[in-house]
């Protein structure tokens, strides 16, 4: 087949959470460059990014990769949503990061995002007893067996179709509450590793429809004595990882610190129910950085602080943040 089945993926303007969308464009011949995927409109009366007598916005192709599910020739595309004059939309949250990755690109700031998640099969977790609930926390993180771990299957499918597709995968796990799961994203620049998050939550939202399941990045889907889902963020300056990048470090947490509150009014909805102090979290009302402490806001992993450089993971990201907005802000605020 000579024609080009092209995904138009984007986010669209659901408050507080936005969600992805998609549709597929027919293209007569294969793409090489980015720059040969057209511009495409969509009512964006049916997104809620604009108004019944006002409806239309526009896709601007921004991130391509092969589409591991078509194969052939056929493509995932990541796209900005545009106003129809060519600005970005006000539901583009891509184009701030843009601005600021090129303001600081001379720090080299780097990104692994870890991707928590829970599969739903109906209204329970998957792998759940209808109207009840598995055995306690402890057995399921990082475990095997078909009564420690559901859906592995779906995980190692999406894995390989990540890998399919070029995306940086670097690990996968099974999580501390059964039926929840995590993949790791990076290290990569801003753009390259938000992008990839993205595309990686529509293969596995895709995926899961072959197998009748959900996928949910809520950090608290179920009450109770249960682990929430996060996006832990480890991020890196090249000051950061040079020798001595450990005074670098500090000196980030402490602005960090600073500005602890306008970091969780962008690192997801629902995320108070997460972060509690319980189930290796700070309190959301707190701030605190520590070496290996996984209850701490910002941990300094154990090497980093041998070595004297390295990275810092912030705990704080829900599983359902927007990764163009939080690689933004730590940039923002720890590169100024």
């Amino acid at each position: 087949m000579n024609k080009c089945r092209a995904e138009y993926i984007w986010m669209d303007g659901h408050m507080p959470t936005q969600k992805l969308r998609s549709k597929t464009r027919i293209l007569d011949n294969p793409i090489d460059s980015l720059k040969d995927l057209p511009f495409w409109g969509f009512d964006g009366s049916s997104t809620n990014q604009a108004v019944g007598n006002d409806s239309d916005c526009m896709l601007k192709p921004v991130y391509k990769v092969p589409d591991p599910i078509r194969g052939d020739s056929d493509l995932l595309v990541m796209c900005e949503v545009m106003n129809p004059d060519g600005t970005p939309h006000r539901s583009n949250s891509r184009a701030p990061l843009v601005t600021i990755a090129e303001k600081y690109k001379e720090q080299e700031a780097w990104f692994g995002i870890e991707q928590e998640y829970t599969l739903f099969e109906g209204r329970n977790p998957l792998g759940w007893p209808e109207g009840g609930y598995p055995a306690p926390q402890g057995p399921f993180y990082c475990g095997v067996g078909a009564d420690e771990v559901f859906g592995r299957d779906i995980v190692e499918e999406h894995l390989e179709l990540c890998l399919d597709a070029g995306l940086q995968v670097s690990g996968i796990n099974a999580e501390v509450m059964p039926g929840q799961w995590e993949y790791q994203i990076g290290p990569l620049g801003p753009l390259e590793s938000a992008d990839q998050v993205w595309l990686s939550r529509w293969l596995l939202y895709r995926i899961s429809e072959d197998y009748g399941v959900s996928a949910t990045l809520h950090p608290k889907p179920v009450k109770g004595d249960w682990n929430g889902a996060g996006a832990h963020t480890n991020f890196s300056t090249k000051a950061m990882r040079s020798k001595g990048g450990i005074k670098i470090i500090e000196e980030a947490c402490e602005k960090l610190g600073k500005k602890h509150d306008e970091h969780i009014a962008i690192y997801g909805a629902h995320n108070e129910e997460r972060l509690t102090g319980l189930h290796e979290t700070c309190s959301i009302k707190e701030f605190r950085y520590g070496i290996s402490d996984r209850g701490a806001s910002i941990r300094i992993p154990m090497q980093t602080a041998n070595d004297g450089f390295g990275y810092l993971e912030d705990r704080r990201p829900a599983g359902n943040m927007d990764p163009y907005k939080v690689c933004a802000k730590l940039i923002e605020t720890t590169c100024s």
